[in-house]
């Protein structure tokens, strides 16, 4: 029943904000083929660092979403501050692009966020590095790539690559506020956060900025369907595999035996304490300790505290002066028993 009422919340919680199923991200996938790394020795004078870059564009899917400002004549200039051209230095990079910095700290994660035309403006550096890579990947469908075309392609990579790690990097505290918020009870909690990573790589791929929503009310949705999906899966798991009951993995009960045992041994002491009157008591301040909370009772009778009232009735003053005494002499006997067993424990 917990486990269904933690589904419903996150179900609850999903239906607002905007679909993460309904964006369409345009790939290189378009053409008929793949492209060709670069053939002789080209490729044997590269890094492993740049081989690793040429492989996965030429073998995995570069999605990208389209936007009017990706078109336009000094897109890379516009957007990175520098144009797209290799460096004398490094002939495989292109300069270094003009930081984005987090001006701000987020509420709800208490982390570094970006406005936002900081976040749209990060998109779109994202966007166009992997326009440029389809284009380059489509001119070369089915044949090998040119040294030329190489060197350029493994420069937008760079790019790629650093802008969506800081996309990611700025947005992992929202996996974690999504999971602190989510009830699930039967869900490892690190299970939770892998999940929830996952979704956040997707939302990087799929997130459209030209829609006007912030990236995080989109990623959040998507962080929270992700949790839905593991806790169904686990609930179909334990329905396809039932397991015995087993005590060995059920929660130790350990503190709760261990402060009963506190507890009961605080009671005997408190009771010598009052016995012997290690804690200095008068005549009345004992009477009151006693009858208020039953410590003396006598054989015919049953233990019951009595109230402020009747305690005053018996020695003959007010309620408030018995509260008085009361507090007095709790006082006392708390001293006394942490210099006593307490302080030996």
């Amino acid at each position: 029943m917990a486990q269904s009422q933690a589904q419903t919340t996150v179900d609850t919680t999903v239906a607002n904000g905007p679909n993460p199923t309904t964006q369409s991200p345009t790939t290189q996938s378009e053409g008929i083929g793949s492209p060709l790394p670069p053939t002789g020795d080209f490729m044997h004078m590269l890094s492993d660092e740049n081989r690793q870059i040429i492989h996965r564009l030429c073998t995995e899917p570069v999605p990208h979403m389209d936007h009017p400002d990706l078109h336009r004549a000094k897109a890379d200039v516009e957007l990175f501050g520098v144009a797209a051209k290799l460096s004398p230095s490094d002939g495989f990079r292109f300069e270094p692009p003009k930081e984005i910095t987090a001006g701000r700290i987020s509420p709800a994660t208490r982390a570094p966020t970006l406005t936002g035309n900081q976040e749209k403006q990060l998109f779109l550096r994202l966007n166009l590095t992997r326009m440029k890579i389809c284009n380059i990947l489509n001119r070369y469908t089915d044949r090998p790539l040119t040294p030329k075309a190489a060197r350029t392609l493994i420069a937008w990579g760079d790019w790629e690559l650093k802008v969506r790690e800081q996309v990611v990097e700025l947005n992992m505290p929202l996996v974690l506020a999504m999971a602190k918020r989510t009830r699930l009870s039967n869900i490892d909690f690190n299970e939770m956060i892998s999940e929830g990573n996952m979704a956040l790589l997707r939302s990087v791929d799929k997130f459209d900025c030209g829609r006007g929503f912030k990236f995080s009310t989109y990623a959040c949705r998507a962080i929270l369907k992700s949790f839905s999906r593991v806790a169904m899966k686990a609930s179909r798991y334990r329905g396809t595999f039932p397991v015995e009951y087993d005590p060995s993995i059920e929660k130790s009960d350990h503190v709760e035996t261990q402060r009963a045992q506190v507890e009961s041994d605080c009671i005997v002491e408190l009771k010598d304490i009052i016995e012997a009157n290690a804690a200095s008591l008068s005549d009345v301040e004992k009477t009151v300790i006693l009858e208020r909370f039953a410590l003396a009772p006598k054989a015919s009778e049953v233990p019951t505290p009595k109230t402020l009232e009747q305690v005053g009735t018996i020695i003959g003053v007010t309620k408030e002066r018995v509260r008085q005494i009361q507090n007095k002499a709790l006082k006392k006997i708390r001293h006394a028993l942490e210099n006593g067993y307490l302080a030996a424990g």
